[in-house]
């Protein structure tokens, strides 16, 4: 036995998940021992999830008193008070976006690790059955094998019966052989009573293999459920993001319903692997402890202990019948030996069912050395920190960054759901500026662009324009000779300034309904309150 054995030592932020707070439904502190078939256990664990729910409710509570916020006190539109909010929406845009990349960098790794420590578990757990399945098949099963006697032990008792039956016939005229047969069926029967009254293993009989394959299923859906989130987690800040960019109202507002989705789920995966991490810690503090609690009733204390801590300090229990087993199997071969050195010369027909009984020892004693071996509490110990390390290293530690994760995320999606009303308000504040603007002011963005879409249709927006411009300037005023003297070089100066367009620059600003647009808000109000002549020399000066 290895004296440089490493014992299990389980993780500091195990003890830190075992101190939270277990109370149940009724607000009563329970014990945190790990009681996953107690009642109020159960509603310790239920109620981590509620709150996480509570959670997810004041979440969005806080929302909606945002947005009435947002709809209710409205601020004058103007472009001192526009330009902060716009920063704002910005940079609460850039948090959004760098919070949800950590979080699915976060969660991809948690998830990762999670799935790393629940193979773990189940592939010790294949092992161990696999040495249990080794053990039955020698001839005795351990705490948690099969069947009591198969094997080797069921194939020694039916093959030496037949042969010392038939041997007795054959020496029934030497009383001496007799006795020798008679004493090698008591050996025979007195080591399988030893086997068979180590325990009844029946009443302890579990199916690793089962476990094994269910705890696999349910690790394949939840890794498949959590990659799944955390893709739409991804995919929805890149489209929110997009559609801040494009200005797309439609796109903003289905990110937000989207958005409050992946919100509620992020808080509900945040409750389940809350309690999941809490549960699996209370175990993991002292799985020992439940170990023995539950193999009380059905299994020796000595066995149990001798397989979970293996200890040089403590002794086989199977030491015994072991010793019972290789005495009476090295006696009878010496029986069989003298038999055949001194009685077959006497009675020939007793060779071959002697040489049956020499071969049934032979092979039992083989079966006998792998028995001891399997045994050995070193095997199925190993498998056991194994897993313990699987879970409680790796699982618990993954399932910790999974939370992480959904913090992460919730916070993220609170960030995007507040910035998305602001930039579509926005957005809509920007249109209603176009649509008060003159469709036929030169200046007006969206006249350009429509001109550029439609030449035809600009040439004659343009030229009425500038035959009704022209007959209110005359009947009013008289024209501006700034405009008809200008130079060469200044009239290409100003076609390349207002979009390419010749018949733009001699556009006079008089009789306009609204300054164009690149005025600055001083420019505006001290043109919105100048008289025409004022405007006409205000016009001027600013063709020139």
């Amino acid at each position: 036995m290895s004296s440089d054995r490493v014992d299990y030592i389980a993780p500091w932020w195990t003890y830190w998940l075992h101190n939270f707070p277990h109370i149940n439904l009724r607000f009563q502190p329970i014990d945190k021992t790990f009681q996953p078939e107690d009642e109020n256990y159960q509603q310790s664990l239920i109620f981590l999830g509620c709150v996480a729910a509570a959670g997810l409710g004041l979440n969005l509570l806080c929302l909606a008193i945002y947005l009435s916020c947002l709809c209710c006190c409205r601020k004058e539109e103007e472009e001192e008070s526009k330009k902060p909010n716009s920063c704002c929406v910005t940079w609460s845009a850039v948090a959004a976006g760098l919070i949800t990349c950590v979080a699915v960098g976060v969660g991809f790794y948690g998830n990762s690790e999670t799935n790393d420590g629940v193979y773990q578990m189940t592939y010790s757990l294949y092992n161990a059955n696999h040495t249990l399945g080794g053990v039955d098949s020698l001839g005795i099963t351990l705490p948690f094998g099969l069947k009591q006697v198969s094997g080797t032990m069921s194939n020694m008792r039916s093959g030496l019966h037949q042969h010392l039956a038939r041997l007795d016939e054959i020496f029934a005229t030497r009383g001496d052989y007799v006795q020798t047969l008679q004493f090698m069926q008591q050996m025979a029967d007195n080591v399988i009573k030893q086997l068979l009254g180590l325990s009844d293993w029946e009443k302890a009989k579990v199916d690793l293999a089962s476990i094994a394959d269910q705890s696999a299923t349910i690790e394949y859906y939840r890794w498949l459920t959590y990659l799944l989130l955390l893709i739409l987690d991804l995919i929805i800040c890149l489209l929110a993001c997009l559609g801040l960019a494009k200005q797309s109202r439609w796109l903003l507002t289905t990110m937000m319903v989207f958005g409050v989705l992946t919100l509620v789920l992020s808080w509900t995966s945040l409750g389940a692997d809350l309690a999941t991490a809490v549960g699996t810690s209370d175990f993991c503090v002292s799985p020992d402890k439940y170990i023995m609690s539950k193999t009380k009733d059905v299994i020796s204390a000595d066995i149990v202990h001798y397989y979970l801590y293996c200890n040089q300090t403590l002794s086989n229990p199977f030491q015994q019948p072991l010793a019972i087993f290789q005495r009476s199997l090295t006696t009878m071969q010496i029986q069989i030996q003298g038999l055949l050195q001194f009685a077959v010369p006497l009675f020939p027909t007793a060779e071959r069912d002697l040489l049956g009984i020499q071969h049934l020892l032979n092979s039992s004693e083989a079966s006998l050395h792998q028995l001891t071996a399997l045994l050995d509490c070193r095997g199925l110990n190993k498998d056991y920190l194994d897993a313990m390390v699987g879970v409680c290293y790796d699982g618990v530690e993954g399932v910790l960054y999974l939370c992480l994760f959904s913090i992460l995320a919730a916070c993220a999606f609170t960030v995007m759901l507040c910035a998305i009303p602001r930039a579509w308000r926005q957005i809509a504040c920007r249109e209603q500026d176009y649509d008060d603007m003159d469709e036929e002011d030169p200046f007006n963005p969206r006249a350009r662009r429509l001109g550029s879409q439609n030449p035809d249709h600009t040439n004659m927006h343009s030229f009425c324009s500038y035959s009704s411009s022209m007959g209110s300037q005359t009947s009013l005023h008289p024209p501006a000779p700034a405009v008809s003297n200008a130079p060469m070089s200044e009239y290409m100066n100003h076609t390349a300034l207002f979009g390419g367009n010749p018949r733009y620059e001699n556009v006079p600003l008089i009789g306009r309904g609204s300054p164009p647009p690149s005025y600055s808000p001083t420019m505006r109000a001290t043109y919105l309150s100048m008289t025409e002549e004022q405007r006409r020399h205000f016009g001027n000066d600013f063709q020139a």
